[in-house]
């Protein structure tokens, strides 16, 4: 430091300045870090501040993913972050891989001399990183669960007072981070266990319903069977009459009645499934031999007094039907029904819903060797914003109250059996979705 007491003084202020905006900017981030639940919210607001304070062009928060054990960019404000974001890295690549397995916040001054740079990142977002600070981040026991990135400081490099309190902040959006985890924790705990009260509420609801249903058709069996010999010691007259009068319901009432014990076990389990999920116990596919053409015939039978309520015309069709597939009889099952129920609600009176299922036994996959599930409508069509979300987590609905929930299990059950969906819609002129499963199968 220089002997010159002005300069000393202009040193030591700007030495003061420097701590006032460190000491503002940690006021700054911990206000908003304490009212911030949502984990998005909190990172965009973490690196926005963090940028601002050391005057930087860009940064990133690079987050370990133990499901799929990558770093996977969480958030990146600056040019190239939508290319940027959701990009995966290996643990070991790169220099965020290095300071994540160290543990260790490190400065590079100069890219072109860091060996364990990945310029291919940079080159494929087209965005060239000329220095940069990598910010461990740790839980609350020291474990790594990411890393933060702070690159291009806008004039010179990144000082000693940058990195101080990028250290800083990074301790406390690491903290943040594990609060947010530790609100979501617990809220899911408080999901799981009210589901587990519906779970337990609808089996006990579904019971009477089934075992009415059960013996409601017990019941009716009985009358006709005690029915017909009376009829037959009458004229034939009066028991013609009678058999018109009863001849609808013996028609219906086996088919409805199994609607009901078939549709009230499905509601059961799939309250089940659905309960076991959020639980984190989501099982596996069971993969056996399945009859598509009794399975979408079981998809049918309900949802076509649905169709009927509406005024549309449900269709079932089959062309050189496969006589069994290797698949998940209730998730291809629950695949289907959304299709088919989609389809409907998407329809006005005197519009068609058909359900087409068939194989293309030539060739190779995915052109041939498959089997094809193909529900058409006359509907609504879907517009394109809504079509490229499709079968997504982003899925959104265009039905009132409508979550998009179905077509993302449609998705997950296509993902899970190696098949493939594509869709051709006109806003107005109806909707083709065609689901393509592998005839050939590695999962017996």
């Amino acid at each position: 430091m220089s002997d010159d007491p002005a300069a000393r003084l202009e040193q030591l202020e700007r030495t003061i300045r420097e701590r006032d905006e460190q000491i503002h900017a940690i006021h700054r981030i911990t206000s908003a870090l304490s009212g911030i639940v949502r984990q998005q919210d909190l990172i965009r607001e973490a690196l926005e501040v963090s940028l601002e304070l050391v005057d930087a062009g860009a940064g990133s928060i690079i987050l370990y993913d133990e499901d799929e054990e990558t770093l996977v960019f969480t958030h990146v404000v600056g040019p190239s972050a939508d290319q940027l974001l959701g990009m995966e890295l290996e643990p070991s690549q790169g220099i965020a891989g290095a300071v994540f397995a160290s543990g260790e916040l490190r400065v590079s001054e100069d890219m072109n001399s860091e060996e364990e740079h990945d310029k291919e990142v940079g080159e494929q977002v087209e965005y060239i990183t000329r220095n940069m600070v990598t910010v461990p981040l740790k839980s609350i026991e020291g474990d790594p669960i990411g890393v933060m990135q702070v690159l291009n400081k806008a004039e010179g490099i990144f000082t000693q007072a940058d990195v101080d309190i990028l250290a800083i902040l990074g301790a406390q959006i690491a903290s943040a981070i594990e609060t947010s985890r530790l609100h979501e924790k617990a809220r899911l705990a408080e999901v799981i266990q009210f589901i587990g009260h519906i779970s337990h509420d609808v089996k006990n609801m579904i019971t009477p319903v089934q075992t009415g249903a059960e013996t409601l058709q017990f019941m009716i069996d009985d009358m006709f069977g005690r029915l017909d010999p009376v009829c037959s010691d009458c004229d034939d007259e009066f028991a013609e009459r009678i058999e018109q009068a009863v001849s609808e319901v013996r028609d219906f009432y086996p088919e409805m009645v199994g609607i009901i014990v078939d549709g009230s076990t499905n509601v059961q389990e799939r309250t089940r499934e659905i309960s076991d999920c959020i639980k984190g116990m989501v099982s596996k596919p069971t993969f056996a031999p399945v009859s598509l053409e009794a399975l979408t015939q079981r998809v049918i039978e309900p949802l076509g007094l649905v169709a009927e309520s509406a005024g549309v015309t449900l269709l079932h069709e089959s062309s050189d039907c496969p006589g069994e597939i290797i698949a998940d009889e209730k998730q291809l099952y629950n695949a289907i029904y959304n299709l088919t129920n989609n389809a409907i609600q998407a329809c006005e009176e005197d519009d068609t819903v058909t359900v087409r299922i068939g194989t293309v036994a030539e060739g190779e996959w995915p052109e041939g060797d498959c089997a094809t599930i193909q529900v058409a409508d006359t509907g609504s069509g879907i517009p394109e914003h809504v079509r490229e979300k499709l079968f997504t987590d982003d899925a959104i609905s265009t039905k009132p109250g409508g979550t998009g929930l179905g077509t993302r299990i449609i998705g997950d059950v296509v993902r899970a059996h190696d098949g493939t969906i594509e869709v051709e819609s006109e806003v107005g002129a109806g909707t083709t979705m065609t689901v393509k499963l592998p005839l050939t199968s590695a999962e017996v």
